[in-house]
């Protein structure tokens, strides 16, 4: 089978999976989140840690609730990273360093798994388990609720409730996220993921050489990393390494894993605010902007005469960090959908993309990985997109703004506006001081327009909850540790305010009826002005840092 051939069938049958998904799965989470009946091992849970099922909360103590859990999970994985070496488990382990251990811990209770160490030769197998595997479902929970908590925005009337943040996570983490681990875990393993508590033991290889063969839990973390949209790698390199993926289905269920939840949250939204056509709109904003990733990628990494690219002539396609069981279409699929995708995990090197390919990755994650998004980020990033793209509409064409029986007014607009421009300044403004101090520059290993992609690579990956890397720049510096830290809380935490004080604005309100005037937001024509504004706002904001880095070295 050709190249080509085998990209398409990967292709096809990861949509047609994906679409065989998509209402049972949204229908599911959407009950999940009404039900009023509470599982046994749930009410345990509450009576444990002293939780009143029954109590509504204002969006503020929502707000205030998911905070302080999410200090505590940064302290509590600082915390087991400092004193590992005491640990059981440790495989002879020392404690991480400091700056390392802050930019760890806030980049998995983020959601983002940044890693600049390499797992197997710094994290002991406790660590990996009660540590990040930990916060991979956490942080997921917390991005779906944080979502939930919006389209209950939508949802209520004349109340400034908003649900129960410690009911949400408490559910869809036991009665969604726990089940799917387990399910995939089995496949994973079935297909030679390996999952096991063996000790690192030395070989001696054909040519007489010695090597240390790692083992670990390794398939029951990498399910949770790629559902729960996370990405960290139990090894230094990822999904490359064939004891994460031993092989093309198991490269082709992660992939699978690592969009399903994301896919499938805008059938939740329909099912919720009980019009499924509004759903469906956004998942075709979502898949068009994901197809056009997966093309473009594809293209650059295939098309191996773009460019004028010697070495990729020669080799009939860009392999150059290519993992050679999965080759340029694996890799070009893999990419794509972990940067629309606030995953981060990797099957080949980015750094290694054609210039333009790596444009594409950039771009994608620039958009806010709203196509489909991280788990739950995904869908608040694209309602919020969504009541812009309304308000523009009504601008233009001067109809009501309108959505989802909402009016859309300033306040509203302040709060998508806000959570719009966070991003932006935290990636330009890192990016520039970057390149302006000296120490921070010498990170740089590859002067011009690619040292410059590496560092906006970066820093739009440490913002967006993404987590992948341009492996060219050094990032285990105290500078890229500290202030990578900091853009990572900042990025996931900010938007999240905003999109939970926007949900307490709408809750607020009065529902609109529908008119003459009112914008239908189910039609192609609104599925078309959202992807239009999605692209523009985007290619606004970060053209020119992409002229002078992967544009420039791709025209060069």
């Amino acid at each position: 089978m050709s190249s080509a051939a085998a990209g398409w069938l990967q292709l096809g049958l990861l949509v047609a999976a994906l679409g065989a998904c998509y209402i049972p799965v949204g229908n599911y989470m959407a009950h999940v989140f009404t039900t009023d009946k509470h599982w046994r091992v749930e009410r345990w849970l509450y009576r444990l840690v002293g939780i009143n099922p029954a109590n509504d909360q204002k969006w503020s103590s929502y707000l205030r609730s998911m905070l302080a859990f999410s200090l505590i999970s940064v302290l509590f994985l600082y915390g087991i990273q400092r004193l590992q070496a005491h640990l059981l488990l440790a495989e002879g382990m020392k404690g991480v360093p400091p700056a390392l251990a802050w930019n760890t811990a806030a980049s998995f209770v983020t959601n983002t798994n940044w890693q600049n160490y390499s797992g197997e030769s710094t994290m002991g197998y406790l660590t990996q388990m009660s540590g990040l595997a930990v916060q991979n479902f956490m942080s997921a929970a917390v991005g779906i609720v944080v979502a939930i908590a919006l389209v209950r925005g939508f949802m209520r009337s004349k109340t400034d409730k908003l649900g129960n943040f410690w009911v949400d996570t408490t559910r869809i983490t036991i009665r969604y996220l726990i089940p799917l681990a387990v399910v995939g875990g089995l496949v994973l393993v079935a297909a030679g993921v390996i999952d096991n508590f063996a000790s690192y033991h030395t070989v001696t290889t054909l040519s007489g050489a010695h090597q240390t063969i790692p083992g670990g839990p390794v398939a029951s973390q990498e399910v949770i990393k790629d559902a729960g949209n996370n990405g960290g790698g139990f090894f230094n390199a990822n999904s490359s390494h064939p004891f994460e993926s031993s092989n093309p289905f198991t490269n082709w269920f992660e992939i699978f894993l690592l969009l399903l939840t994301a896919f499938c949250l805008p059938r939740t939204f329909g099912k919720m605010v009980k019009d499924n056509r509004q759903g469906w709109a956004l998942l075709a904003v979502m898949a068009i902007i994901w197809l056009a990733a997966v093309g473009g990628i594809s293209y650059f990494e295939t098309h191996y005469g773009v460019g004028g690219a010697t070495a990729a002539q020669l080799a009939h396609g860009a392999t150059e960090g290519t993992e050679t069981r999965f080759g340029p279409v694996g890799c070009s699929l893999f990419a794509s959908s972990t940067t629309v995708t606030s995953t981060g995990a990797v099957n080949c090197f980015h750094d290694s993309l054609t210039p333009f390919g790596g444009g594409i990755a950039v771009f994608d994650m620039a958009l806010g990985e709203i196509a489909p998004g991280g788990v739950g980020a995904g869908l608040y990033g694209i309602l919020v997109l969504a009541m812009v793209t309304v308000f523009v509409g009504g601008l233009m064409v001067g109809r009501t703004p309108e959505y989802i029986g909402k009016k859309i007014r300033p306040i509203e607009m302040k709060y998508a506006a806000l959570y719009f421009l966070t991003l932006p300044v935290l990636i330009l403004v890192a990016t520039g001081l970057s390149i302006a101090i000296p120490q921070s520059r010498a990170s740089i290993l590859n002067p011009g327009p690619h040292g410059l992609t590496e560092i906006l690579y970066a820093f739009t990956s440490m913002a967006n909850n993404n987590g992948s890397a341009f492996a060219g720049l050094t990032t285990n510096t105290y500078w890229y540790n500290t202030v990578g830290g900091i853009v990572m809380l900042l990025g996931r935490f900010a938007p999240e305010i905003f999109a939970l004080g926007l949900a307490g604005s709408l809750a607020r309100q009065q529902p609109v009826p529908a008119s003459a005037g009112t914008m239908e937001t189910h039609k192609p024509l609104f599925v078309g002005m959202l992807v239009g504004v999605i692209l523009v706002l985007v290619g606004l904001t970060y053209f020119p840092a992409l002229a002078l880095g992967p544009f420039a070295e791709g025209l060069h």
